[in-house]
């Protein structure tokens, strides 16, 4: 940057350039009622990716369906029209196309696209700095944002959407292993430069353990896989059949207890109807945010401790082709599932020998050439690495969210609240910070109402 302090300064100001930063822009751009200058700031070269939609390889599908990917709420069959006019899948009639799970790359490069129309129809201006920023300091005016070198810009209104980030492994020394032979999921590249004879393990049995499954498939991986996590649950498929026809709305008023065993006994229903388990979900899908709103404290924390992972496996469900992938190397014997918490992890002559705590103590030492961490998101305030969420809570511009997850938001706006409790109406957040406070806030059904509620709040 060589422009003077005066040019630093803002209308909107977007820190995060993943899907939920720059589906924000893509609707401020929209929105947009008078000449306004909007400035995005991601370090990363290319926009949208993020973690998600940052992988190039065809093996990563999309968990959803093409139909119900578009960006933008009032126009729910967008992405579709983008995979058919840009021509990205060919020879698949519309119809087909909507019910597919197609490569997440597609996603990023419509995303980008889109961004690109709304930037030249606008009355307002889109600039991107390929900076982080590393504090956000909110005075009279609006926010002073400090990047490094000690550039700083000034913005009325921040929109904080700083995306996921991933857990560490949970074994001491973790950090120290060298990059050869400790892998983050999220390294799409990394773990199929893995693929061999060596056996490997990956820690963690949700989304990203699957994503580095038919990764080191499609590499040609010959090895034997190592899955450890606490409760060995694998994701669900997704499935296509009749929908269910159940009001949900009786289960706002139930507690935990009851709203668990009336979902159960509405699957058992389903299927006994000849209808797949999956349409129930898919039916309480749009409540997700109500459903945790409406949970007492105590049965939010019962929810965490006792529910999450077997919610999330049957909530967060992978096309039908990745688990029959999943599946098929199971039964073969070359995938191989712990139920074991991982305690020491060893380096050796002969490479990392792990030890895990098993609920029957029964799971032996596994030597590997290398371990993938697959834990999934960091959800805890107090342990994200992020240096810019680190300075918010230290300085008591912000707060950890209901349980110590994310950042605590006003429900309605989004608006960040500090350590003392009073919303900062200047910053808002979108996007996995929230899900202390609404849970569901991590999928596109969410980000793309929330960016669009922040877009036209902030430029208001």
């Amino acid at each position: 940057m060589t422009a003077s302090d005066t040019h630093r300064q803002c209308d909107l100001a977007i820190v995060g350039g993943g899907a939920a930063g720059v589906l924000v822009a893509l609707q401020a751009l929209r929105h947009a009622e008078r000449p306004s200058r909007i400035v995005l700031f991601e370090p990363a070269s290319v926009l949208a990716e993020g973690i998600a939609y940052a992988t190039p390889w065809p093996e990563h599908l999309l968990n959803v369906p093409a139909g119900k990917m578009s960006g933008l709420p009032d126009q729910p069959a967008d992405f579709l029209d983008y995979l058919i006019d840009s021509e990205a899948i060919a020879d698949v009639p519309r119809e087909v196309l909507a019910e597919q799970f197609v490569p997440r790359r597609h996603y990023a490069a419509y995303l980008r696209q889109r961004l690109e129309q709304a930037r030249e129809r606008s009355v307002a201006v889109l600039e991107v700095v390929e900076q982080p920023v590393f504090a956000l300091v909110p005075h009279a005016q609006g926010v002073q944002l400090r990047l490094d070198d000690d550039v700083t810009w000034s913005a009325q209104r921040v929109v904080l959407a700083c995306g996921n980030s991933m857990r560490p492994l949970p074994v001491p020394g973790a950090d120290a292993l060298p990059p050869a032979q400790a892998v983050e999921a999220w390294d799409y590249d990394g773990v199929r430069v893995l693929a061999g004879d060596d056996d490997l393990a990956i820690i963690g049995s949700g989304l990203s353990m699957a994503d580095s499954v038919v990764a080191l498939a499609a590499a040609g991986h010959r090895g034997r896989i190592f899955v450890l996590s606490r409760h060995a649950l694998l994701p669900l498929p997704q499935a296509h059949g009749a929908s269910v026809t159940f009001d949900p709305q009786p289960l706002l008023a139930m507690s935990l207890r009851q709203r668990m065993r009336e979902l159960r006994a509405q699957a058992d229903a389903a299927v006994a109807r000849g209808i797949p388990w999956q349409s129930v979900m898919d039916r309480v899908r749009p409540m997700g945010q109500a459903l945790w709103l409406s949970l007492s404290e105590a049965d939010q924390r019962r929810f965490l401790r006792h529910v999450v992972r077997y919610w999330d496996v049957h909530r967060h469900r992978i096309a039908e082709s990745v688990h029959a992938q999943v599946a098929e190397l199971e039964r073969r014997g070359q995938l191989q599932r712990h139920r074991a918490r991982l305690d020491t992890l060893l380096v050796q002559e002969s490479g990392l020998q792990l030890h895990g705590r098993s609920p029957d103590g029964g799971l032996p030492p596994l030597t590997v050439g290398a371990v993938i961490n697959a834990t999934g998101v960091e959800t805890r305030a107090l342990s994200m690495r992020n240096p810019l969420i680190r300075q918010l809570l230290a300085d008591g511009h912000a707060r950890p969210g209901p349980h110590g997850l994310g950042l605590d938001t006003t429900v309605e706006e989004g608006g960040l609240i500090d350590g003392h409790g009073q919303p900062q109406p200047a910053i808002r957040v979108v996007g996995s910070l929230r899900i202390g406070t609404l849970w569901e806030s991590l999928a596109i059904p969410e980000l793309r109402v929330q960016a669009e509620q922040a877009a036209r709040r902030s430029l208001g």
